[in-house]
């Protein structure tokens, strides 16, 4: 299985307990619901992903507000870890909800991006373990990344300050011996600032969470324009790797339209796991939590730890993939 290392009797036994799954058709909709947490569940318990050969830097990006951006970062990033792997949270949007909900203390006077970007303060000494998640790192953000905007303009090297620090960082751990980072997440403000400028030139891999609601595409052109020209001019490395539906509620016509229009243009790229529509996912923040330690067993915590699954099982960030400006050229 793509991303989980095999094992064997367990497998054999994986298998079994698939097959005794009963199958249900769509015209019962909880039941088919509950089938496939089941199955989920199974293939998922005690998983472990395999690492990948190189540090996969990720830039979580939608400039359409309320997809799941910071949801996906935090509950993808927790996956990841919780199978076994290497992970740390770069969260570089002001409002600092990826913090939140990691647990990790962001108040006013934390050293945060901020620190990092604007007076080149190396992410080892900013960066804060998530007790409840253990593999997972955080650098938080604090209020005061709202103004790095306007301070960033006068800065030398604007655009490149957070991937200037995350190579140096990714170096002094290795020279300290460190085990090696697996995955980056970096989670973006909904806009197309210098922030986020910064985000892209410091990843090599774009996510874009893509919500199963109306005017779902709206927007894509333009983000994925932006990609464009960053690749062209300051990282040719860049591209959309990966597409994760979210808000998928399989009970209605227009969220499956939605999801086979996006995989009709992204066909490569996004993932088959759905995020779907979910109490628990949306309640965990308000306890300083990620879905996955907040309600481990729900549906929303298993989506995301087979989302993880797709994206530990997939080739690293080389791979050949849609470029964003062919992929542009299918949403029109």
């Amino acid at each position: 299985m793509a991303g989980q290392k095999a094992t064997g009797p367990d497998d054999a036994r994986r298998a079994a307990l698939l097959r005794s799954v009963p199958e249900v058709d769509e015209s019962t909709p909880l039941a088919a619901q509950l089938a496939e947490d089941a199955r989920r569940r199974i293939r998922l318990q005690g998983a472990r992903f395999a690492k990948p050969a190189t540090t996969r830097i990720f830039t979580i990006a939608n400039q359409k507000g309320g997809v799941g951006k910071t949801t996906t970062t935090v509950n993808v990033a927790a996956a990841l870890a919780h199978g076994g792997l290497n992970v740390l949270v770069i969260d570089n949007d002001p409002q600092g909800n990826a913090s939140t909900a990691l647990g990790i203390d962001h108040h006013a006077g934390v050293a945060s991006t901020y620190d990092v970007i604007i007076e080149g303060t190396p992410i080892a000494d900013v960066v804060q373990e998530c007790e409840a998640v253990p593999g997972l790192l955080v650098v938080p953000a604090t209020i005061d990344l709202s103004g790095a905007e306007i301070e960033l303009v006068s800065k030398v090297a604007r655009e490149n300050r957070l991937r200037n620090a995350v190579e140096a960082y990714l170096s002094w751990r290795a020279d300290e011996g460190h085990e090696r980072l697996d995955y980056i997440l970096i989670d973006c403000p909904p806009s197309l600032g210098l922030l986020t400028i910064n985000a892209f030139v410091a990843a090599r891999e774009v996510m874009i969470p893509i919500q199963c609601e109306y005017y779902a595409l709206e927007g894509l052109s333009q983000l994925l324009s932006n990609i464009e020209l960053i690749r062209g001019h300051l990282n040719p490395d860049l591209h959309v790797s990966t597409i994760l539906l979210t808000m998928f509620d399989r009970r209605t016509n227009l969220a499956r339209e939605v999801a086979d229009e996006v995989r009709e243009h992204f066909p490569t790229e996004t993932l088959e796991a759905t995020i779907p529509r979910s109490v628990r996912i949306s309640e965990a923040p308000s306890y300083g939590q990620t879905v996955l330690t907040y309600d481990p067993g729900s549906s929303g915590a298993l989506a995301y730890l087979e989302a993880a699954q797709q994206v530990a099982g997939r080739a690293d960030a080389n791979t050949t993939t849609t470029t964003p400006a062919a992929a542009e050229e299918e949403t029109r």
